[in-house]
């Protein structure tokens, strides 16, 4: 809800009529937007940067549910831009002790916030809570840092391919591919007459590296090792030459810089695979018809990158972080993560929502979801170490520098360990 403020109008400069008039138009105000606040209800805040905006409206609604459902808390819900906008206030709100009561934000900040000491630990919450019972397993180690559970999922995803089953039977593939190599040969087979095999995120910033981690992690590498930041290492080398090898060949075409997650290319049929999540499955539906879903082709194993958003409460005083909790368990719970998954597109996080009857329905109308929720037990999370924003600063300068031939991958990587550990 938007909060106005009319200017201060002394009675002096006014008559009755016009105080009348003043009155009417304040009180109309203060019932538009995301609801009204009681004077009696504790108010609290929630920052998010829900986007598209068509999911932002569905997040409003439902927090609207909840504010009507009870008469002690009101939750206004506040867009804080885009989610590299929303670092420099975060940070400058803990420093200068102005956070919000609540954070919707990726797991990836944890380790930052938990240095800066901003955040209540739910430990204690969840012991009396059913928020465990009833959250998918494979969501658990997002949660947790330091021995202690900082957050909840609010909305999950992971990453997938995307492919146009019409230029796949139009080149003669009839077999889906698996491995690396079998990708490879099967991107260099669709790349001819303009058309590239696969679409490939080019940049520096942390999308390009959200795609291409799971790469690193198929061949059996990690981010960190010892609790410390590890980027140079031969299963790293050998998925970044991955890519590269792609694009040198021609079977892949690179996105607009910072823009790997537009599908205009996937529409066009100028590229017949591109790497996405679940969070596009519904905006490419409404797009074409001619397009499927299968599992990311593994290396050593079989794995994807788990993406989305937690909640995060934020150190105030014990009434209102109690507050803050029944807000959180509400996300958590089936009565919010149902509407949720079936209208963002976000995979859901409460198991009874997995099983509803009116997920079941949704599957059948979407069956395409069924690749990433099937997905999920093999899917590994970003690390939630302090370092982690320097850390994919300099990862995703490697990539940048990679892709764009203007160095190899060992080279590239040698680089960006150096920056992290000058």
């Amino acid at each position: 809800m938007l909060r106005f403020m009319l200017p201060l109008v002394t009675p002096l400069l006014v008559d009755r009529k016009w105080s009348s008039l003043v009155g009417i138009v304040f009180l109309l105000v203060l019932l538009t937007g995301c609801g009204s606040a009681s004077p009696q209800k504790m108010h609290l805040t929630l920052w998010q940067g829900v986007n598209p905006p068509a999911n932002r409206q569905v997040l409003n609604r439902l927090i609207d549910r909840f504010n009507q459902s009870q008469s002690e808390i009101f939750v206004e819900s506040v867009y804080a831009g885009q989610p590299d906008q929303q670092i420099p206030k975060i940070l400058s709100a803990v420093v200068g002790n102005a956070t919000p009561d609540l954070l919707w934000y990726s797991p990836m900040l944890t380790g930052r916030l938990v240095e800066l000491n901003a955040l209540r630990s739910i430990d204690d919450f969840l012991a009396d809570s059913p928020v465990l019972s009833e959250l998918d397993p494979a969501l658990l180690s997002s949660m947790q840092y330091g021995g202690k559970t900082w957050s909840i999922p609010f909305g999950v995803n992971n990453i997938a391919l995307y492919y146009r089953p019409s230029i796949f039977q139009e080149a003669g593939i009839k077999k889906l591919p698996e491995t690396w190599q079998e990708l490879q040969a099967t991107a260099q087979k669709l790349s001819h007459d303009g058309r590239y095999g696969i679409l490939l995120p080019f940049g520096k910033g942390e999308f390009t590296v959200f795609m291409w981690t799971p790469f690193l992690w198929s061949a059996g590498g990690d981010l960190v090792k010892d609790n410390a930041p590890n980027l140079y290492s031969p299963e790293a080398i050998r998925a970044l030459q991955f890519w590269q090898d792609l694009v040198k060949s021609g079977s892949a075409l690179l996105s607009q810089p910072e823009r790997g997650y537009e599908e205009d290319n996937f529409f066009t049929g100028k590229v017949a695979m591109q790497l996405s999540g679940s969070w596009a499955l519904s905006f490419i539906a409404s797009r074409t018809k001619d397009f499927a879903v299968m599992p990311l082709p593994r290396d050593q194993v079989n794995t994807t990158g788990i993406g989305g958003e937690n909640l995060f409460i934020f150190k105030s005083n014990p009434d209102r972080e109690r507050a803050a909790w029944r807000f959180a368990e509400y996300i958590a719970s089936s009565e919010f993560q149902t509407p949720w998954s079936i209208e963002t597109g976000y995979l859901p996080t409460n198991l009874r929502s997995q099983q509803s009857d009116a997920y079941r329905a949704y599957m059948e109308k979407q069956p395409e979801i069924k690749i990433f929720l099937n997905q999920m037990s093999a899917g590994r999370n970003r690390p939630l170490i302090p370092e982690y924003p320097r850390l994919s600063h300099a990862l995703g300068r490697a990539i940048e520098t990679v892709l764009g031939q203007k160095a190899d991958p060992a080279t590239a990587l040698i680089t960006a360990e150096k920056f992290l550990n000058p």
